[in-house]
């Protein structure tokens, strides 16, 4: 299986080391399929459905997947950079291994959403819903959440915890005694006390 169609149906299906560079996906369906060592540079998977699938190894630059719903998948090992996701449902994700690079979710909802042993660099979390949203062994580098929202979001996994934005949308997250002592001078910052 190489090519996507708009619209597109894939319903048990396996894409290996497919090269999937600038194709349109807008509206596809993947139920029960597998993608492992696919490249998705510019990929257009915008309003995607995405359904009990694993993709492994995924490596691409501007993938477009923003207003897209995952449901029930694992995404290993991906090496990904200005994935466009904002707007997005994740619902009982788990994103393990792997780099991600600029991710925008700026409006998505993720719940019972897991990162796990991952580098997340610039994510963006700007007017995004998080509940259920664990980071474990994560690197989470210059994140935003912005007008974000969080209920139930452990935090304590992620090392090193890079905040530039949106330390006042935390209410709802759990951090380590370690992180709140890393994070002091920001917050001090951001509530306009001097420290000296």
């Amino acid at each position: 299986m190489g090519e996507l169609e708009p619209d597109g149906d894939y319903d048990g299906l396996e894409f290996r080391d497919a090269d999937l560079t600038g194709q349109d996906g807008v509206g596809a369906r993947f139920m029960d399929c597998a993608l492992t060592g696919c490249v998705v540079d510019g990929t257009a998977l915008g309003r995607a459905r995405v359904l009990d699938s694993v993709l492994t190894g995924l490596r691409g630059v501007g993938t477009h997947l923003a207003e897209s719903t995952f449901r029930d998948v694992e995404l290993v090992d991906a090496r990904l950079g200005g994935t466009q996701l904002h707007g997005a449902v994740l619902e009982r994700v788990v994103v393990r291994g792997g780099k991600i690079d600029c991710l925008n979710l700026r409006e998505a909802r993720l719940k019972d959403v897991v990162f796990e042993s991952c580098v997340l660099v610039e994510p963006d979390f700007a007017g995004a819903s998080l509940e259920r949203v664990e980071f474990v062994d994560c690197a989470l580098r210059e994140a935003d959440f912005g007008s974000a929202t969080l209920k139930d979001v452990d935090l304590r996994g992620a090392a090193p915890l890079e905040i530039v934005r949106g330390l006042d949308r935390l209410s709802g997250a759990v951090i380590s005694t370690g992180q709140l002592l890393d994070l002091a001078p920001v917050l001090a910052a951001e509530l306009g006390i001097r420290v000296e």
